[in-house]
C-alpha cells in the first residue's frame, strides 16, 4: 500500500484510472478524472464553509454519486465523516448529529418521505444542490493518524456510540479486503449496501477507488431494479446480506442475462449451507466470500478460496493479516491488532470497557475456533437467554433451524417462562408448509431440550434494518 491517507489514494485515481468510469448513477456517468475534479471542488466548498482539519460533517442521505463526491471532498478538506442511518427518524438522527458535534449535515430532501429537520445551529446542505460544485479546487494537508470517520454503532445494545477510525487503518484494512473479495480493476460493482454502513462505504466506495472498479449506487433495494442494472450494465461484483441473494434466487426465472456476475460477498446474518450451494449452482458467481466484521474493528476474518460450502456457511473464515483473535474464558471473541478503533467519541468509560489494558477488543460476540483456525460465531452475549440454568444462544439455535428444508429465515429470542425463567421462541419465514407442532418436534429431536424453541410464530418477513440485521427488539 503506497498511500497513507484516503484523500491521497482518491486523488491519485485520476492518474491511475483516468477515463475509466468511476461512478454510474442513473443517467450520470463520471470517469475517475471527472470525479477527482468534482471532489477537489467539493473540498473547496467545505473550506469556504469554514470546515477545518478535524471538523465533523454528517451525511444523512441515500447512496448516490453526490454522496461519494461529498465524503471524499470532506476528507480532502481535512474534515471527518459522520454518516447517519437514512432509516433513522428525526430525533434519532438529531441525537447523533448533536453528540458528534457536526458543524453541518448534508441531506437529500424527501428521500422516502423522511423529515430531514436537524438541530438548530447546524448548517443544512442539500446534497443534490449547488453546494458541492461551488468551490475552487482545494486539498488540505491530512495526516495518516487523523480521524477519518466516526461511525455510530447500530444501537442494538443501547444508545449508539461513535466509533473513531483513522485514515491509515481504513486504507490498510480495505486494501486487503479487495484481495480477499476478488475485487478487480474494471469490475462493475453494484452497491445495495448503504453508504452509512461500513459494508457500503469502506468495502464499497473506498475499495472501488483503491482497485479501480466502477460504482453503481442503489439508494433502496429493489430486486427488479437490481436485475435490470445487472443485465444492462454487466455487473460483476454484487455484495449484500443473505436476503439479497435469497431474493435474487426467487426472482431468477431464467429470463434475465446475469452471466456477468462473478463475485459475491455476504455476511451480517446466519447463512444456510443450502443458500451457499444455490448461489453457486443457480447463479453465475465464481467466488463467494463471507466474513466477520464490526464497526469497532472493520473486517476481522474472511473465508478463503477453496473453502467448502459448509465452511463458508458455518464459519466466518480466518483472521486477516496482522490481526489476532482469541476466545476468552467466557467464550467471548477478543480481537487485537492495528484495526481496533481509536476509541468511542467522548466516551472514555465505554472505550475502557471495550478495550482492555492488553489491547484486546471485547466484541460481545460468543465464538469458537473451528478446524483450520476458522472462527465460528455462536451468538451475542447480550442475546443469550438462560433456560433452567443453561445458557442458550440464539445464533446456535437459528443455525439448527435453518437446516430444516421448510425454513428460509429464522430469528430466536428468549421469552419469560414461569418454571424455567426463560425459553426460546422462534420467528420463522417458511419456503414450504409446516406446522408449529412439526417444527417444535423436529427441533427437540436435533438439539438439547433447553435449546429447542417451545413456540413458533410464522411471519411473511423478518423485521430487518438497512444492513440486513434482524431487529429482534420488534419481535415478541
Amino acid at each position: 500500500m503506497t498511500w497513507k491517507t484516503i484523500p491521497e489514494m482518491v486523488l491519485s485515481s485520476a492518474d491511475r484510472f483516468g477515463d475509466a468510469e468511476a461512478v454510474v448513477d442513473g443517467h450520470l456517468r463520471l470517469t475517475f478524472r471527472e470525479m477527482v475534479h468534482r471532489i477537489r471542488c467539493a473540498a473547496g466548498s467545505f473550506a469556504d464553509l469554514g470546515i477545518r482539519k478535524g471538523d465533523r460533517v454528517a451525511i444523512w442521505a441515500p447512496n448516490s454519486a453526490e454522496w461519494i463526491i461529498a465524503v471524499f471532498g470532506l476528507l480532502t478538506a481535512g474534515g471527518t465523516l459522520v454518516p447517519v442511518n437514512t432509516r433513522y427518524k428525526r430525533d434519532e438522527a438529531a441525537d447523533i448529529i448533536v453528540r458528534s458535534g457536526a458543524k453541518a449535515v448534508l441531506v437529500q430532501p424527501d428521500f422516502l418521505g423522511l423529515d430531514f429537520d436537524v438541530p438548530a445551529g447546524v448548517e443544512v446542505l442539500d446534497i443534490k444542490g449547488a453546494f458541492l460544485s461551488s468551490g475552487e479546487p482545494f486539498a488540505a494537508a491530512v495526516d495518516p493518524s487523523d480521524i477519518a470517520d466516526i461511525m455510530y454503532t447500530s444501537g442494538t445494545t443501547g444508545r449508539p456510540k461513535g466509533v473513531m477510525m483513522n485514515h491509515e487503518q481504513v486504507l490498510r484494512l480495505f486494501s486487503e479486503w479487495c484481495d480477499l473479495a476478488d475485487l478487480r480493476e474494471g469490475d462493475r460493482y453494484l452497491m445495495v449496501n448503504p453508504f452509512f454502513h461500513m459494508f457500503g462505504y469502506k468495502a464499497g466506495v473506498i475499495a472501488s477507488f483503491i482497485r479501480g472498479a466502477t460504482i453503481h449506487p442503489v439508494p433502496v433495494l429493489d430486486v427488479d431494479q437490481v436485475l435490470d442494472i445487472v443485465e444492462t450494465e454487466k455487473i460483476t461484483m454484487l455484495p449484500g446480506p443473505p436476503t439479497l441473494y435469497q431474493s435474487l434466487l426467487s426472482a431468477n426465472d431464467g429470463s434475465r442475462d446475469l452471466s456477468s456476475l462473478r463475485a459475491a460477498v455476504t455476511g451480517s446474518a446466519d447463512i444456510p449451507v443450502d443458500l451457499i450451494r444455490r448461489i453457486q449452482h443457480e447463479l453465475p458467481f465464481e467466488t463467494i466470500m463471507t466474513g466477520y466484521g464490526l464497526t469497532e474493528a472493520g473486517t476481522v476474518t474472511a473465508s478463503r478460496p477453496g473453502d467448502t460450502f459448509d465452511q463458508i456457511a458455518t464459519t466466518v473464515g480466518t483472521p486477516c493479516a496482522d490481526i489476532d483473535i482469541r476466545i476468552g474464558d467466557d467464550g467471548e471473541v477478543l480481537i487485537r491488532g492495528y484495526n481496533v478503533m481509536q476509541g468511542y467519541l467522548d466516551d472514555p468509560d465505554a472505550t475502557a470497557a471495550a478495550i482492555d489494558d492488553d489491547g484486546w477488543l471485547h466484541t460481545g460476540d460468543i465464538g469458537e475456533i473451528a478446524e483450520g483456525g476458522r472462527l465460528r460465531i455462536v451468538g451475542r452475549m447480550k442475546d443469550m437467554f438462560i433456560v433452567g440454568g443453561f445458557n442458550a444462544y440464539p445464533a446456535e439455535i437459528e443455525s439448527y433451524l435453518l437446516e430444516h428444508p421448510a425454513v428460509e429465515q429464522v430469528a430466536v429470542i428468549g421469552v419469560p417462562d414461569e418454571r424455567l425463567g426463560q425459553v426460546g421462541k422462534a420467528f420463522v419465514v417458511t419456503r414450504s408448509a409446516i406446522t408449529e407442532e412439526e417444527l417444535v418436534s423436529w427441533s427437540r429431536e436435533r438439539m438439547a431440550a433447553f435449546k429447542a424453541p417451545r413456540s413458533i410464530s410464522f411471519l411473511d418477513r423478518l423485521p430487518v434494518n438497512a444492513t440486513g440485521k434482524v431487529m429482534k427488539s420488534e419481535l415478541g
